[in-house]
C-alpha cells in the first residue's frame, strides 16, 4: 500500500503528462504483478465493492479519532471529502504495515462474509498501522469513492514503454469485465489471439470538437482552413444517444457502452437483429430511442438506464434502435485499417441484407458539397434531434481513443440562459479549500428558483474571484452548503432540457455548464423561469 499511496500522491502533487507517465512506469517497475492488475482496475473504475455502509465508517472513525461527533461533521463540512476527513482526524499511527495493495483489497473483499463486531475490529486495527498518506488512499478504496486525474491514455502509455506491448493492442485488452481475481498480468501481456476473448470489444474511437463549447460557432471559411477541401470528407448527423460496440462471434451477442458496461441484457428489442448477423461481426454506433420512425430526446432514454429490471411500460415507452456508422470487424478479420469508405460499404451491405430495418438503422450521410452548404444544414440539428455534425475523412482509418485529424464533431451551439448564484460547495483534491460547485437560479416573479448545478467553465482567476466573493458573502450554511448573497450572474449553457417532476423548477437540464461570467449585467436582468419553458414549448 506504501507504493500505491506514494504514486496516488506523486499523481496528484504534478500536471505534467510526461511527469505522470514517469511516475506510473515507475511503480509497475518496483511492485509485484498482483499489484500492477489492481492498480489498473482501480484506475479503470473496476474498484471492488463497498462491504461496509458509510453511516457505519463515519461512526467508527468518529470512535477512532477521539474527539465528539459534532466536532467530526463541523470538519467534514469544511473538508469536503470524507476520507480525507477520516484520515487527516485520526491520531497518528504507531503501527507499520507491509501489506501490498493487492492484500489490503482482498481484506476488504472479505468483510463482506463477517459480522459487524468483525469489520469493525478490523477496520479498526487497519486503520491504527497505516500512515496518514495510506488511511487516506484505503478510505478512498474503502468507501467506493476513489478517483484520480489521469487518463486510461497515460497509463497505458507507461505500460506499453514497459512492456514492448503497442498501445492499441494493451488498450484492446483492458476492455470488458475482467477483474483482478481473474485477469493476471501474464494474461495481459502475454501473445493474445482474437478468440481469447470473443466479447471483447474494440477500443473507441473518439471525435475531437471543432470548437470548445466556451467558444462561438467556426464559419464555414474557418472549417475549410482547418480540414481543407469538401470532398474529402463524409458528413452525418452526431445523434445524441449511447455509444455502443455490438457484437456477434461463435454465435453469442454482446452489447458493450463506451463505459465499457456490458448492456446485453438492458435492450432486448436488438437481439433479434444481432443474433441475424453473420458471425464475427463488431458494429460500433448510437442506441437511441425511436418512436414512428423518428429518434427521442435523450430524456426518454434515460427513463430506462441504469433499471434492474425492464418492465412492459418502460419498453412500451422507451423503445430502441440502434443507428449504426461504422463495421470494424467482418466475418472475423479486424477491419480498422481500411479506410472510412471501405469500411462504410461493407456497413451498407450488411444493412442491406438485414431482416429488422426498424431497429437495425444505417446512418445517413449527407449530401453536401461546399462547406457553406453543409453550415446551413447545421443548422437543421435541433429538428432532426441531434447535437450537430460528424465530419469523418473519407480514407481515415478506425483509430483509438481521441485523435485530432480524421474525426470532428461540428456540435451546434449549445442553449443557454443568464442565470444568478445562490448555493455554493467547496469541491475536491487540490480545490478542497475553494467553493467551485454552484446552484443556480432564475427568476419567478419575485423570488429566484433554482434550477441547475454546474462547476466547469471558469479559469482559476475566475475561481479565486468567486471564492472571495462567496467567503464574504455567505448567508447561511447547511453542512457543506453555502447559502450567498444573490448577486453574481453567469451565462449557464446546455444541449437539452427536459421536463422534470423531480426539480423544484419543473425543468431538467443535459449538461449544463458555465459559458461565462457575466460580470456586465445586474441580477436583475437574469432570465425567467418562463424563458426556460419557451424552451419546452411551455411559455404561459
Amino acid at each position: 500500500m506504501k507504493n500505491f499511496a506514494q504514486l496516488f500522491l506523486a499523481l496528484d502533487e504534478t500536471n505534467k503528462t510526461n511527469e505522470k507517465v514517469k511516475v506510473i512506469k515507475d511503480y509497475f517497475i518496483k511492485v509485484p504483478d498482483t499489484d500492477k492488475m489492481n492498480m489498473l482496475a482501480l484506475f479503470t473504475g473496476r474498484r471492488p465493492k463497498r462491504p461496509i455502509n458509510s453511516t457505519l465508517i463515519r461512526t467508527w472513525a468518529v470512535e477512532a479519532s477521539h474527539i465528539p461527533a459534532w466536532l467530526f461533521e463541523e470538519s467534514y463540512h469544511v473538508v469536503g471529502d470524507l476520507a480525507e476527513t477520516m484520515s487527516l482526524l485520526m491520531p497518528e499511527s504507531t503501527n507499520t504495515s507491509s501489506k501490498t495493495l493487492t492484500e489490503w483489497i482482498a481484506e476488504i473483499n472479505m468483510q463482506a462474509a463477517r459480522t459487524e463486531d468483525e469489520r469493525k475490529e478490523w477496520l479498526l486495527a487497519s486503520w491504527a498501522m497505516l500512515d496518514r498518506q495510506e488511511r487516506f488512499v484505503f478510505n478512498k478504496i474503502l468507501t467506493g469513492s476513489f478517483r484520480v486525474g489521469v487518463s486510461q491514455n497515460l497509463v497505458i502509455k507507461a505500460l506499453a514503454d514497459v512492456t514492448g506491448i503497442e498501445a492499441p493492442a494493451l488498450t484492446h485488452r483492458i476492455m470488458g469485465s475482467w477483474m483482478p481475481d481473474n485477469y493476471t498480468f501474464d494474461q495481459l501481456v502475454q501473445e493474445q489471439s482474437a478468440a481469447d476473448n470473443i466479447s471483447r470489444p474494440y477500443p473507441f474511437f473518439l471525435a475531437y470538437p471543432i470548437q470548445e463549447t466556451s467558444e462561438k460557432s467556426k464559419t464555414a471559411d474557418e472549417i475549410q482552413a482547418a480540414l481543407g477541401p469538401a470532398e474529402e470528407w463524409q458528413a452525418e448527423w452526431k445523434w445524441d444517444g449511447i455509444r455502443a460496440q455490438m457484437i456477434k462471434r461463435d454465435g453469442q451477442i454482446f452489447i458493450w457502452s463506451r463505459g465499457e458496461d456490458l448492456a446485453t441484457e438492458k435492450f432486448p428489442e436488438l437481439h433479434p437483429f444481432l443474433n441475424a448477423l453473420p458471425d464475427g461481426t463488431v458494429l460500433d454506433g448510437e442506441i437511441l430511442s425511436f418512436q414512428s420512425g423518428l429518434p427521442l430526446p435523450f430524456g426518454i432514454l434515460q427513463t430506462r438506464i441504469g433499471r434492474k429490471t425492464l418492465s412492459k411500460k418502460i419498453l412500451t415507452d422507451s423503445p430502441v434502435a440502434t443507428i449504426v456508422y461504422d463495421c470494424l470487424e467482418y466475418n472475423g478479420e479486424d477491419i480498422r485499417q481500411k479506410t472510412q469508405s471501405e469500411r462504410r460499404l461493407i456497413l451498407e451491405k450488411l444493412q442491406q441484407q438485414t431482416e429488422f430495418p426498424e431497429v437495425f438503422r444505417i446512418s445517413a450521410l449527407i449530401d453536401f458539397s461546399s462547406w457553406n452548404e453543409l453550415a446551413v444544414t447545421r443548422e437543421q440539428s435541433r429538428a432532426m434531434i441531434a447535437e450537430g455534425i460528424m465530419l469523418k475523412r473519407k480514407n481515415a482509418t478506425y483509430q483509438v481513443g481521441r485523435r485530432r485529424g480524421d474525426w470532428w464533431k461540428w456540435k451546434i451551439d449549445p442553449l443557454s440562459v443568464d442565470a444568478v448564484m445562490i448555493y455554493a460547495q467547496k469541491g475536491h483534491g487540490r480545490r478542497a479549500d475553494l467553493y467551485t460547485d454552484y446552484t443556480f437560479a432564475v427568476w419567478d416573479g419575485d423570488k429566484l428558483v433554482p434550477f441547475a448545478k454546474a462547476y466547469s467553465g471558469l479559469t482559476d482567476q475566475e475561481i479565486n474571484k468567486v471564492d472571495y466573493f462567496i467567503k464574504r458573502n455567505t448567508l447561511e450554511k447547511f453542512g457543506p452548503v453555502r447559502t450567498v448573497k444573490p448577486e453574481l450572474v453567469f451565462e449557464i449553457g446546455f444541449e437539452g432540457i427536459n421536463k422534470s417532476n423531480r426539480h423544484k423548477s419543473g425543468i431538467a437540464l443535459r449538461f449544463p455548464r458555465i459559458l461565462r461570467w457575466r460580470q456586465d449585467k445586474p441580477k436583475e436582468e437574469a432570465d425567467t423561469i418562463e424563458s426556460l419553458r419557451a424552451l419546452l414549448g411551455e411559455n404561459e
